[in-house]
């Protein structure tokens, strides 16, 4: 099987490409840079908000590139985040209409902002959308995908949550404050949190591609998502260091602003419809995902 994926050098998408060639897949990359060679990539193609995107040939079609929300929500970073991924994706479906062949299936990246704080409500596929400009963007975003439904494209909304990685996402810039004793709880710490290990949210994308029963939304969380006093408390225990700074929610809405919401909002998201469909996480509990990823500082290992 030919499977596209944009943001194939990305965090998440460099480790789905590693997971399709083992698969016996062949994987074509987008790249912003017509230049540039993806590395485990068959094929490199260009990829842009701005133009028309060739995605001939492509049984399946992987989209997660966007503007990364990190950072402070300046008018013109929001005006990147949200257009990056509606006006990228528009070009992605806009190219399958009009193409004499299109793919089967279309995952394209979407992220559980959608809901919004769910508070102490377990919140599910099913669950309507919240409020706040990340529901707002991921609804106008998942909006375009759907539109690929018109060809007969069987459409799945990748809503992921906090990704865990040794090498990029939360932990990069979570870990190194831990291990130098800074680490520490933020706001009452009560917030939920709803995270996966990075290898499965590969394998759930590419479980998405494989079974045709898979449509629609699909949260790529864990099952057991964590308050982050506990997120906090097992980050630290893992690499064996205190933790017991708090950072404020007054400190951190007056220096962040915005941003600083989707760190003090709950989300009690549960991955429903990848269990029913029958998909199997390697890495259900936060205690294990941490121990997998690092390894050296686990003393059980």
């Amino acid at each position: 099987m030919n499977i596209g994926i944009t943001g194939a050098s990305g965090f998440i998408g460099s480790r789905i490409v590693e997971l399709v060639n083992e698969r016996g897949h062949r994987v074509i990359g987008f790249s912003r840079n017509p230049n540039r060679l993806i590395r485990n990539c068959a094929e490199t193609r260009v990829f842009s908000p701005d133009r028309s995107v060739d995605v001939s040939g492509c049984d399946a079609l992987i989209h997660l590139a966007g503007e990364n929300i990190f950072g402070i929500w300046t008018k013109e970073k929001k005006r990147r985040i949200r257009e990056s991924r509606v006006r990228g994706t528009r070009r992605i479906i806009e190219s399958i209409l009009a193409g004499p062949h299109p793919p089967r299936v279309l995952v394209s990246g979407s992220a559980i902002g959608f809901y919004g704080d769910t508070g102490e409500s377990i919140a599910d596929e099913s669950a309507p959308a919240g409020d706040g400009f990340l529901a707002e963007v991921t609804q106008a975003w998942e909006a375009e995908a759907l539109r690929a439904r018109e060809r007969g494209v069987r459409v799945v909304l990748l809503r992921t949550g906090v990704v865990l990685g040794k090498n990029g996402g939360a932990l990069r810039v979570m870990s190194p404050i831990f291990r130098a004793g800074l680490g520490g709880k933020i706001g009452d710490g009560t917030q939920w949190m709803s995270w996966i290990h990075l290898d499965d949210e590969a394998a759930l994308t590419l479980f998405a591609i494989e079974n045709e029963t898979v449509s629609g939304p699909l949260n790529a969380v864990a099952p057991e998502p964590v308050r982050n006093v506990d997120f906090t408390r097992d980050v630290a225990r893992t690499l064996h260091r205190p933790a017991i700074f708090t950072v404020s929610a007054f400190v951190l809405k007056t220096i962040a602003g915005e941003p600083s919401r989707e760190l003090l909002d709950s989300k009690r998201i549960v991955p429903r419809a990848a269990t029913a469909a029958g998909f199997r996480f390697h890495f259900p509990n936060l205690t294990d995902a941490l121990a997998a990823l690092f390894p050296i500082e686990n003393p059980k290992s």
